[in-house]
Formats: C-alpha cells, sequence, structure tokens
C-alpha cells in the first residue's frame, strides 16, 4: 500500500517553503521547494508565492498551512514577523479560495512541534514538552502530555529588557555576529526563563540552525534534557502537512 502522504506549507519571515510529506515518517516525499518571503510579507504578495509552490510542486489535494504568528480558526491574530496587513485576514479561507482547494491553517511553531511530537524526538514523551523553533524569530509549542496548548508565543517574553527573540533568536545570531558561545549565553538565559515558568520535562530544539546543535546545546546547562528536533527544518512543513491531511 502506498504511504499516506499530504502537502505542508511553511510559511516564515525569510522563506516559504513546501513539500508532499509522508505522514506515517515525516520524510518529504516530494522535492522541497523554497522561495524567499517577499518584502513587504503583504497578503496579496506571500499568498501569491505560497501559490507558486504548490503550482510547482503539481499538488492537487489539500493544504496545510504553518504562519508565523497567532492563528485562531484560520484568522490571523498577530504580525511579529510579517507585514501588519495580515492582521486579522483569515489565511485559511484566502488560500482556499486560490488554490479552490481546502486549507487548514496553524502557527508555525505548533505546526512543527505537532511534527515533533507525533513522528520525531517528542514520540511517546509524557509530562510537558517545549517545542522552541530558533529562525527570524523565535517560534513555541507548549505540549502537556501530548495536548497542544497553542499560539503559546513564547519568543516575546523579556530578555535582558528586550523582545527575547531579538536578542535570542538565529537571526540576532547572524545579525550581530554573535559567537557561538556568545548565542548560547543568551539561550541560556532565555531558556532559564522558560524553566522557571514552565518546569518543562523537555525540550526540543528546531529551526534550520538544530542542523548545528552540536555547535550550541552542549553549552547549555539546564535541569531537563534539552535535544535537537529529529526533523530538524522540515517540521513546520510536516506538521502543516498533518494537520491538512
Amino acid at each position: 500500500m502506498a504511504a499516506r502522504t499530504a502537502f505542508g506549507l511553511d510559511i516564515g519571515g525569510t522563506g516559504i517553503k513546501g513539500a508532499v510529506a509522508d505522514l506515517a515518517t515525516g520524510e518529504l516525499a516530494s522535492e522541497r521547494i523554497r522561495l524567499d518571503t517577499p518584502q513587504p510579507a503583504t497578503v496579496d504578495a506571500v499568498l501569491d508565492t505560497a501559490e507558486q509552490i504548490v503550482a510547482r510542486a503539481a499538488w492537487d489535494g489539500p493544504v496545510g498551512c504553518a504562519f508565523p504568528g497567532i492563528v485562531k480558526h484560520g484568522r490571523v491574530g498577530s504580525t511579529a514577523n510579517v507585514d501588519g496587513s495580515w492582521l486579522g485576514v483569515n489565511l485559511a479561507e484566502q488560500l482556499a479560495s486560490r488554490l479552490a482547494r481546502p486549507v487548514r491553517a496553524i502557527n508555525d511553531a505548533d505546526a512543527a512541534g505537532v511534527a515533533e511530537m507525533q513522528l520525531g524526538a517528542g514520540r511517546d514523551e509524557p509530562g510537558v514538552v517545549l517545542v522552541a523553533t530558533l529562525g527570524t524569530g523565535i517560534g513555541s509549542a507548549l505540549f502537556t502530555d501530548g495536548h497542544l496548548v497553542p499560539n503559546t508565543e513564547l519568543g516575546h517574553l523579556e530578555l535582558d529588557g528586550a523582545n527575547a527573540e531579538l536578542r535570542a533568536a538565529t537571526s540576532a545570531r547572524k545579525r550581530e555576529k554573535l559567537s557561538w558561545e556568545a548565542w548560547a549565553e543568551r539561550l541560556q538565559r532565555y531558556f532559564d526563563h522558560i524553566d522557571r515558568l514552565f518546569s518543562p520535562d523537555l525540550i526540543i530544539v528546531g529551526g534550520g540552525v538544530s542542523r548545528n546543535a552540536e555547535r550550541f546545546l552542549p553549552l547549555l546547562s539546564l535541569p531537563q534534557r534539552i535535544v535537537p528536533a529529529e526533523l530538524r527544518q522540515n517540521s513546520g512543513i510536516v506538521g502543516a502537512a498533518l494537520i491538512g491531511a
């Protein structure tokens, strides 16, 4: 029997990715297509790019879409890393209209978390699990006994007097040309704050930088286990595919 597959779109602050995902293994079942996120990332510009990706993939089924902000019932509730024109827009309805097929939308970190909890590093993990995605910003997905607490947006906690993601996201490391050691010091303070608030049993670190987990995770000292995402930079695509199937 052929593996069950679905299409996932992952809209990010710097790139928009899409691929067909195998829902049993989490592996990509097609080419991973990536286009730069248009700047400014207005509604029409982002939808145009998403439509191009789905067309290039020649996919004709339902689509799941991950978005870098709060998403409730398909509607966007925050716009930290995209254009402010997105606020209040029903992403699921707008993209479904463009693609002429069903679309379900979810916060991007929540999508990555769903993928990791079902098919990755969080499989069968009890208790409180935090999935933190480090990229343009810091996304968070919080789970208790496998159940998602949606739209936590813990990248906007305060760190050193500023929004945490402005200080500790991967983009901050690149922008300020921080060494791995200097960046790890900021991550340490961020995860210490997370620990005081939520006492997670496990922290899973995702985003593209998880490919280099050996460069910074060993520098952190935390009371709980902290591990890289198994699906790495594809977690968002796979999670979107899972919720869109």
